[in-house]
């Protein structure tokens, strides 16, 4: 007698109660395919779980489905590729320019931790190893296979994928998985991937969810609404303004992707209105200034994916901003005598040069710190957020004197209502739906939301938990 067919299971091997690490194992019946692949960042205690066994054999999954290029849902690609994994790693064309530049740099920071840990003692490991390597990002790279959004892509017999925009940074994408049994009958299954915001100022907004009948969706602002857009930019304004007027220096760490064009964005419409005073620019980070020449060329070639009329805007102009590649470009910010913005990675203020700049900066009560997005719990930014007056940089611990200032409003995360929102454009009511990638209160939050507004099923998933779908 011939063995029933196993029915397909969706695994969730992460963010699960936490706003990091995204991985998603489809398992039918002869094919393992993931959605995600993302480093844990944050607290230590997520950290470390990058370097525990993965929970399935590598070498059986067939293929992997990125949804955008952040580091939290691409980043452990590599790692993967390196315990085994040598299938296709799908993503639109965008994501893979992007994707390529992350990995290589994550790769090269693994290699610098793990020597400074090696060169200061401060390891338990003889000797500290980098969870992977700069040439294994790369080797990682070479299975990147994009496709075109809204091209239906064949993955075996009976599993279809299709890539939809979803407006959060560039090449971002929601995932539909179609996948027929041997009597005909299709289950379909959204994933939301990290979603934007209908008013993202570069990016059109996210596609609806159509048919689904399982919906995989993020919870980063599950639990809270964005405040007023109008009412971000006149705070912007406004520190950068009291901040001139007191010669001081503004520092944002901002994210490599898309957040560094998003300011770019805002400062050019505050100076452009008269809002500010036409201060120099200095963008430091080589990554973000990569990054951006993935945008210029999006913009110049009219990417469907970004909002008419882009191909006008400046704010990108190499004559209006200073670009600091190198390291000696950075370490001449040290000198500036007048007051100036300095645009600078990583967003959180987890690594990165802008470290050097908050270690020069915070003492002195003149200068700003404007964060811009949302900041994990554990680093540095949420410290900062939270108003602690000391943080600890490169060993040492540093008196905050700067005003510190808050902007929720520049996230291009969707926040409570929009996911509301957007879960409303599903054609009916699915048969369940998993809240994932936020907090332990954020994703119950909405999952509380959506069974009392939508009356669905909403369930917030348990780490490496496995459902029948």
């Amino acid at each position: 007698m011939t063995a029933a067919p196993k029915p397909p299971t969706l695994q969730f091997l992460g963010a699960t109660g936490t706003v990091t690490g995204s991985r998603f194992l489809l398992d039918t019946d002869g094919r393992r395919v993931m959605v995600d692949c993302g480093l844990f960042q944050g607290l230590k205690a997520d950290r470390l779980r990058n370097w525990d066994p993965f929970p399935v054999d590598p070498t059986t999954i067939d293929e992997l489905i990125i949804t955008h290029a952040h580091i939290d849902h691409s980043g452990y690609i590599p790692r993967l590729v390196r315990l085994g994994f040598d299938g296709r790693v799908i993503c639109s064309p965008e994501s893979a320019a992007l994707i390529g530049i992350l990995l290589r740099d994550s790769g090269r920071l693994q290699e610098e931790q793990a020597a400074y840990a090696n060169r200061t003692g401060a390891t338990k490991h003889n000797p500290a190893l980098p969870l992977y390597t700069e040439e294994d990002a790369r080797a990682a790279c070479e299975l990147l296979s994009p496709v075109p959004m809204g091209e239906p892509l064949v993955l075996g017999d009976l599993l279809e994928c299709v890539l939809e925009p979803a407006g959060h940074i560039l090449g971002s994408s929601t995932v539909g998985l179609s996948l027929t049994d041997d009597s005909g009958r299709a289950t379909r299954l959204r994933f939301s991937g990290d979603l934007g915001r209908p008013h993202h100022p570069l990016l059109l907004p996210p596609s609806p969810v159509g048919a689904a009948d399982v919906i995989v969706v993020e919870s980063t602002y599950g639990d809270r609404s964005h405040p007023d857009e109008e009412g971000e930019l006149g705070r912007f304004a406004e520190v950068i303004r009291d901040t001139a007027g007191r010669g001081g220096t503004v520092v944002i760490p901002a994210f490599a992707v898309d957040r560094t064009e998003v300011v770019l964005h805002a400062l050019e419409t505050l100076e452009t209105a008269g809002e500010i005073p036409d201060l120099p620019i200095f963008v430091d980070s080589p990554m973000a200034l990569s990054v951006l020449d993935v945008y210029r060329k999006a913009i110049e070639s009219e990417s469907p994916q970004l909002r008419p009329g882009l191909r006008s805007l400046d704010a990108f102009d190499r004559d209006r901003i200073t670009e600091c590649r190198s390291t000696e470009d950075s370490k001449r910010l040290a000198e500036l005598t007048y007051p100036s913005i300095i645009i600078s990675a990583s967003g959180m203020a987890s690594g990165g040069r802008v470290l050097h700049h908050l270690a020069r900066l915070l003492p002195d009560r003149r200068n700003s710190v404007v964060l811009t997005g949302f900041q994990a719990e554990g680093t540095r930014g949420d410290r900062l957020q939270r108003g602690e007056r000391a943080v600890k940089i490169f060993g040492r611990y540093v008196p905050v004197r700067a005003q510190v200032e808050v902007l929720d409003g520049f996230s291009v995360h969707a926040d409570a209502d929009e996911l509301i929102a957007w879960l409303r454009t599903a054609d009916a009511e699915p048969e369940c739906c998993y809240v994932v990638h936020g907090s332990a209160a954020a994703s119950a939050a909405l999952a509380r939301r959506i069974s009392a507004e939508l009356d669905w099923v909403a369930v917030a998933p348990e780490p490496f938990e496995k459902v029948i779908v």
